[in-house]
């Protein structure tokens, strides 16, 4: 029996990398329902089709609803009869999002806001929301906007009822749509240089299967208003570029240094000093609790604070950092990778 057995599972954001995850997990267990809710019918069609070859005796399972987290009365459409939400829903480039930031706030903030109202008005039982480690000390519109979620998250929590809200952060997942593994293995494939910002610039790394996992966890095992970090290793982007190109038969000597983009950081972090103050360890994974003390701060001039954690600053200069062929190896596990070492055509191109 999955923890999810004879249950409704909504995903926003559905059709993107996380969602096909989740799906490709999930679909084959005990569970009710799945439904797929994003604005793009395109996606939603190419997903159909590719489930019902795929897992033609499960693919009933999967209910697409075409909608939009921008329109709160969409989000409330989707949502009788939902038991969990996990949402994925949002804008993630970040050199998009600093060109447009008003397009990342209508949908990584009042997008969310919608979700979580529906939501808690609908009596669903547990809302994870996903994040990322620019949300931490962030400096780009994509990462003050995803700050944001994660504000409108907690405060939800606190008056949330019988519906559960957690937020997982996590860094760069590789070959998730938009993320730069693919993008190098098609240069290579075209004779064309590999294209990197800044070498020396380090990124935590993950799978879509770990990433996955987090948001598990913290479904089994967060709390309401709860933030989850995994600790996630390192890897510089240099060594992530010459371990593709060792993979897929490329020069070293032709990765061109282009320079970083648009509201990028040499270093991202995933659990800051002040959230070390009050973070619990809980083994391959931190987790921030939401404050829920009162607007009332005279109490606590009476009262005195508690203990501070002795946990320091977690970033992707500080963890454990992956040399070369340890990163070639996490590359190599992903199937994405393994398809395309074998050409197998890879629907996946187009869905994630």
């Amino acid at each position: 029996m999955s923890i999810f057995a004879g249950k409704t599972l909504m995903i926003t954001g559905g059709t993107g990398s996380f969602g096909n995850a989740v799906l490709n997990r999930f679909l084959q267990t005990d569970i009710k329902e799945i439904r797929i809710f994003s604005r793009d019918e395109k996606k939603q069609d190419d997903m159909r089709h590719e489930y019902q070859t795929k897992y033609p005796e499960y693919a009933g399972k999967i209910k697409f609803f075409i909608g939009d987290v921008r329109n709160l009365q969409s989000c409330k459409d989707a949502m009788p009869g939902v038991d969990y939400i996990f949402h994925a829903a949002a804008l993630k480039q970040v050199p998009s999002c600093e060109f447009f930031p008003m397009e990342a706030v209508k949908t990584n903030v009042i997008g969310t806001d919608n979700v979580l109202t529906a939501a808690i008005e609908a009596g669903v039982k547990a809302v994870i929301c996903l994040s990322t480690d620019k949300a931490a000390y962030p400096i780009n519109a994509m990462g003050i906007t995803k700050a944001i979620e994660e504000k409108i998250a907690v405060a939800k929590s606190r008056y949330s009822g019988e519906t559960k809200i957690c937020c997982t952060r996590y860094g760069n997942v590789m070959c998730s749509r938009g993320s730069v593994i693919p993008l190098w293995i098609d240069q290579i494939r075209n004779g064309n240089p590999i294209t990197l910002t800044e070498s020396k610039m380090t990124r935590f790394i993950m799978s879509l299967e770990e990433a996955v996992d987090l948001v598990l966890f913290a479904f089994e095992h967060g709390q309401n208003g709860d933030i989850l970090v995994q600790k996630a290793p390192a890897c510089t982007i240099q060594t992530q570029a010459e371990a593709v190109c060792e993979l897929f038969g490329g020069k070293k000597e032709d990765i061109k240094v282009i320079g970083i983009r648009h509201g990028e950081k040499m270093y991202e972090t995933l659990l800051t000093n002040e959230e070390c103050a009050k973070a619990e360890d809980m083994g391959d994974f931190y987790r921030v609790p939401a404050d829920n003390r009162s607007l009332n701060y005279d109490k606590y001039f009476t009262e005195g604070d508690e203990k501070r954690c002795e946990l320091t600053e977690f970033n992707s200069d500080n963890t454990r950092r992956l040399n070369l062929e340890e990163t070639k190896v996490k590359i190599a596990s992903l199937e994405y990778i393994q398809n395309e070492l074998a050409g197998i055509p890879n629907l996946a191109k187009k869905l994630f």
